[in-house]
């Protein structure tokens, strides 16, 4: 069997790279997504740029390339960027950047840049600050938060922040200037990075959890290059912090424009000593209000007081009027029943008089002298009354009262 004709691995290599010599001779510009970067310490800076898929909310990569910017130019590149974009070049972050393309038989593709067009960068943060706007509108979760009732008294505070953050402790001493009680608990969570985004958004979820305990939330840092900062115009973010049940206050050390999250926020301030502030001035209005508040009780306590005695003294005086008029009344009436009594009496004493006069004369009439002056007599025997024929029998002297005088009979048997 006779060998195929062939390439040796080397010389397909070989072909490859003069290949993309001639077709790209001179350098292009390409567009893409930093994904990972590094300086070592020799001074050059290695990146991964990617794409993703537009499409996807995931962001799927669809492709992926080494890149580098060596020594003697990276300094140049990095320092114009930031001073032009006010951040550094950082994973996340889309440039449009002038490259050399390399091919080298054991390292493969890779992309050599030479310059960095900052114009590209600053225009595609706000076209995603301006969808991140858009989408949260479109969803209806623009106004969310800022629909929420802040508490009265805003003490029990939920603080999303870095411990070791200057922001954070700025913030803290802020507070306890004011001498008034917060109760502060702290969700650690990283504030600047790749990692930023997911940390901030894993610490409203611990704090959801328990939302029961919190009159209001707080997210502060320090202040930091607009790529530090760019989390909080990231969708994700945005759109947890617009749909939270409790309302946010912000102090994330924007010198420029609001981030996305500044906006749905209920309240948006412009560092962690503002927030500060204006927590503290909001207890002093209250307790301002709860001062004048007391002051007006104690004068409506004292009025309503005079008010309370002067209707009681009124009444006590209508009592008096109402209970002399009555006891006049009742004197007036005694006097009229005793008038009546009076003279009811006197008329039952004359008709007993008349009754007992009445019967007087009866008696009168029935008197033992009236009925001798008839013609009766009273027959006495031993100086008692006889009343039956049987005592006459056994008497034989009698004593006879009549009318004019008694005398004595001897009776014969």
């Amino acid at each position: 069997m006779t060998p195929r004709a062939h390439l040796t691995l080397l010389e397909l290599q070989r072909k490859v790279k003069l290949t993309l010599s001639e077709q790209f001779a001179l350098p292009v510009w390409v567009s893409a997504e930093i994904s990972d970067l590094k300086v070592n310490y020799s001074g050059h800076c290695y990146l991964e740029l990617i794409e993703k898929e537009q499409k996807s909310d995931n962001g799927v990569p669809v492709a992926q390339a080494r890149a580098v910017i060596w020594r003697s130019a990276y300094a140049r590149i990095a320092a114009y960027f930031e001073a032009e974009t006010g951040q550094r070049l950082a994973p996340g972050i889309r440039i449009l950047a002038q490259v050399v393309v390399n091919y080298h038989e054991l390292y493969g593709f890779s992309l050599q840049i030479t310059a960095i067009d900052s114009a590209y960068t600053l225009g595609d943060m706000e076209q995603q600050r301006l969808e991140t706007i858009a989408r949260l509108q479109k969803e209806g979760a623009w106004e969310m938060n800022h629909t929420l009732e802040m508490p009265l008294l805003v003490q029990r505070i939920a603080v999303i922040s870095s411990a070791q953050a200057a922001g954070y402790q700025d913030f803290c001493k802020e507070l306890a200037r004011s001498g008034y009680h917060y109760r502060l608990t702290l969700f650690d969570a990283f504030m600047q990075g790749a990692a930023a985004e997911e940390s901030i958004i894993d610490a409203l979820g611990r704090v959801a959890e328990q939302q029961e305990a919190f009159d209001a939330v707080v997210i502060v840092r320090g202040g930091g290059s607009t790529s530090d900062l760019n989390c909080f115009n990231a969708y994700r973010l945005s759109s947890h912090v617009a749909q939270f049940p409790l309302p946010v206050l912000t102090g994330i050390g924007h010198d420029k424009d609001q981030s996305v999250v500044d906006l749905v926020a209920h309240t948006a301030l412009k560092t962690p000593t503002a927030v500060a502030g204006w927590l503290n001035e909001r207890m002093e209005r209250i307790e301002g209000w709860l001062e004048g508040a007391a002051q007006q009780l104690a004068e409506l306590t004292v009025s309503r007081m005079r008010e309370a005695e002067l209707r009681l003294e009124q009444r006590m005086s209508e009592l008096n009027r109402l209970a002399m008029e009555r006891t006049l009344r009742e004197q007036l009436l005694l006097e009229k029943f005793d008038e009546r009594l009076a003279e009811r009496l006197t008329q039952a004493l004359r008709n007993e008089q008349r009754r007992l006069e009445r019967a007087a004369e009866v008696v009168e009439s029935r008197s033992p002298q009236q009925i001798l002056q008839l013609g009766f007599a009273i027959l006495r025997a031993d100086g008692k009354a006889i009343s039956t024929t049987e005592t006459l029998k056994r008497q034989s002297t009698l004593q006879v009262e009549l009318a004019d005088g008694t005398t004595e009979i001897t009776l014969k048997q």
